[in-house]
């Protein structure tokens, strides 16, 4: 008896430049019918152009949209340097998703040699909101005539559990340990309220393996690695550099999709959004040589997201696809292969339909 076909509602943000041509390949993927998915893709213009345009609005439509499907897959966009301007649209897409954690994980890439001990995965759970972004900041002249800048940050309690939570529950999925932590003894308030939280998360899962330490630290430690596997939580500032560290460690911050999620009350997913974690690329717009496996593996993570055991399988397909294509040599340039953006998607595929076509057997 054949199965049902699922169902599964997207909201596609299009971005900006070579951001935009990737996520048009990725959306090559969702196209496939062997996934036996109806999937219906919702679209919001979030480039720049637009975004100027509609004051942003667009912005709040799609995060408004996402609260509705649970489901995002958002292109790399602009954000003008010019103060007064649009901005940045994921501190909007953030706070409409009311998300708590940015999840990114530095993994080996085959045939890329990594820096150091970086072997096993490393995740950095990172806020999705306030610390340095979103601060009130001002500036100020004393009386000798000094120029003073200000900043007021924060964080909020209930921030700091939904990260530690998440971390810990993340480890012991994943058998991981738990790295790291917050500058808590130069700001025992403000970063110390973070790692109460994760103390008490350890508490709370006393089988998986703990390591505090200092942010400055943790960074040292990272080129000292023994190859475990890792879940690094920080602040929001700390896990932006720290995750784009990470990647690169690992041969490139194309090898990685980014994850915002959004937690209800039981600490249940309500809505994921997924992106790759590199910008627009403006240098490569037009030439078909940008690596699209962020994209590629962010449309398999949001997927992992998504209800059914169709797009659970779809999510498997394409992530195994992509990691095979690379062993086999099947790369773009930056990774030492000789494919451009179009074929290595086409290689992707290929592969996927393979792996469907194998599976159906079963």
């Amino acid at each position: 008896m054949p199965q049902k076909t699922e169902k599964i509602d997207i909201v596609v943000m299009h971005g900006d430049q070579t951001g935009e041509e990737l996520l048009l390949q990725s959306l090559r993927l969702l196209e496939l019918e062997q996934f036996g998915l109806k999937t219906e893709l919702h679209h919001f213009d979030l480039s720049l152009k637009n975004r100027q345009a509609t004051g942003n609005a667009v912005v709040h439509e799609a995060g408004q949209a996402m609260r509705q499907t649970g489901l995002g897959l958002k292109a790399a966009t602009i954000t003008p340097e010019i103060a007064g301007d649009v901005g940045s649209p994921n501190a909007i897409l953030r706070k409409e998703l009311d998300a708590q954690v940015i999840l990114r994980t530095g993994r080996r890439i085959p045939n890329v040699l990594p820096v150091g001990g970086a072997h096993a995965p490393i995740a950095v759970a990172r806020m999705a909101v306030h610390d340095a972004y979103g601060a009130k900041e001002w500036r100020e002249t004393a009386p000798d005539g000094e120029e003073i800048a200000y900043r007021t940050s924060l964080i909020e309690r209930s921030t700091c559990r939904a990260v530690a939570e998440f971390a810990f529950q993340y480890a012991e999925k994943n058998e991981a340990i738990v790295f790291g932590g917050p500058k808590y003894t130069v700001s025992p308030v403000y970063e110390g309220m973070f790692k109460e939280e994760l103390d008490a998360a350890s508490h709370r899962y006393p089988h998986v393996a703990y390591r505090p330490m200092l942010i400055d630290a943790t960074l040292a430690m990272l080129l000292q690695s023994g190859g475990e596997a890792l879940v690094i939580p920080a602040l929001n500032r700390d896990g932006d550099l720290l995750s784009d560290l990470i990647l690169q460690m690992f041969g490139s911050i194309a090898g990685s999709e980014s994850l915002v999620l959004s937690y209800d009350s039981s600490n249940k997913v309500r809505a994921v959004m997924a992106e790759a974690p590199h910008g627009t690329a403006p240098a490569l717009e037009g030439k078909d040589v940008a690596n699209p496996m962020a994209m590629i593996l962010a449309v398999a993570a949001l997927l992992g997201y998504a209800p059914g055991a169709r797009a659970e399988q779809a999510a498997r397909a394409i992530h195994e696809a992509v990691f095979e294509a690379l062993e086999d040599g099947m790369a773009t340039t930056d990774l030492g292969g000789d494919l451009g953006t179009l074929a290595f998607t086409d290689e992707v595929i290929r592969r996927v339909v393979s792996k469907l076509e194998v599976w159906s057997t079963f």
